[in-house]
């Protein structure tokens, strides 16, 4: 049974990927992800506060030692609240790549290129095999239109390609007015992959002492149905790989998200929760599933229940959003 894949342009042994999480900051961890079946690992973020803070000492273009920019990163986590210096990231990567068989991809989140496209070349560089750019912002700024937005990252795409020979995935969040439009114009500028989607961690908040609360909470099978959708839309649209990402917490939702479309499939929540060794049983679980129902390569199951051969998926999903809403029956009260 053929359970190879391809990522990126990087051939894989199967489609589930350690998606960036804590489990990457450590070498012996990467090196147990390995030896647990991981066909990759995607390190844990560089953040471009990170990079700004090192190359100039500014975040976001506020001065850290002056008044008024104290007030606006005050928030902000302190230099030594992250895992690594930039320099240290980089020597990461090398270490990693040194020490693991398998594909290594680097991760900046950020919201601009300023400080990437430096920073970019160092990851390249130190070996990586790929690099994914985690696109995280809130835009709070009312005065900030959704097509500056999207130009943004579709420039940043362009311009990451011209500068690197490694493929870069972008990591996108759900929230676009057309997401569709957004990932076209993302393969024509040649990003070799995007990652559905971006988890926003939202804040919560204490209404007893007034104070927001910060909970970090793990991802759960409830969170996949919106990655089905898009990629069951995305898939046999665009040349790029379609990456999965959130809420695959057990085989099942694996095997759902490469029936919907994805050519790779990350995880971290559920590693984090059951261990590294969780990896073997996804592997598994597809594996018997595959030999259940016949399938002798994974190529024969990517994208059976996309849309790809829906002539119009607006209507089709605007006719199941019907039916499902007219679905539910209530009891007379």
């Amino acid at each position: 049974m053929n359970l190879s894949t391809s990522m990126m342009g990087l051939r894989l042994a199967h489609p589930f990927v350690a998606g960036a999480s804590p489990l990457g900051r450590e070498l012996d961890n990467v090196k147990r992800l390995e030896d647990a079946g991981a066909a990759a690992v995607v390190l844990p973020s560089m953040f471009e506060e990170q990079v700004t803070m090192a190359a100039e000492g500014r975040i976001r273009h506020h001065d850290v030692f002056e008044a008024r920019g104290a007030v606006t990163l005050q928030h902000f986590p302190s230099s030594e609240e992250y895992a690594f210096t930039p320099d240290e990231y980089a020597e990461h990567v090398a270490r990693v790549r040194k020490t693991v068989a398998i594909p290594v991809i680097g991760s900046l989140n950020g919201t601009t290129s300023e400080a990437w496209l430096t920073f970019s070349r160092l990851i390249e560089q130190a070996g990586a095999n790929g690099l994914e750019l985690n696109v995280y912002e809130v835009v709070a700024d009312p005065k900030m239109s959704g097509a500056a937005i999207e130009h943004q990252i579709v420039q940043l795409a362009g311009e990451m390609k011209r500068l690197l020979t490694i493929p870069v995935a972008i990591k996108l969040s759900p929230f676009f007015a057309s997401l569709g439009n957004v990932v076209g114009r993302l393969d024509e500028a040649g990003a070799s992959a995007v990652v559905l989607f971006n988890r926003f961690y939202q804040p919560d908040i204490d209404v007893e002492s007034l104070k927001t609360v910060i909970d970090a909470r793990l991802s759960t099978s409830d969170e996949l149905l919106l990655r089905l959708r898009w990629l069951a839309i995305l898939h046999g649209r665009v040349k790029l790989s379609l990456i999965a990402s959130g809420g695959v917490a057990t085989p099942t939702d694996g095997i759902k998200a490469i029936l919907a479309g994805a050519n790779a499939v990350q995880v971290a929540s559920t590693l984090l929760r059951h261990g590294t060794s969780y990896l073997g049983v996804l592997r598994d679980g597809l594996a018997e599933w595959m030999e259940r129902h016949a399938f002798s390569s994974l190529d024969e199951v990517r994208g059976r229940m996309s849309l790809r051969d829906v002539a119009d998926p607006s209507a089709f999903e605007r006719a199941h959003y019907l039916r499902t809403l007219n679905s539910w029956k209530v009891d007379k009260l």
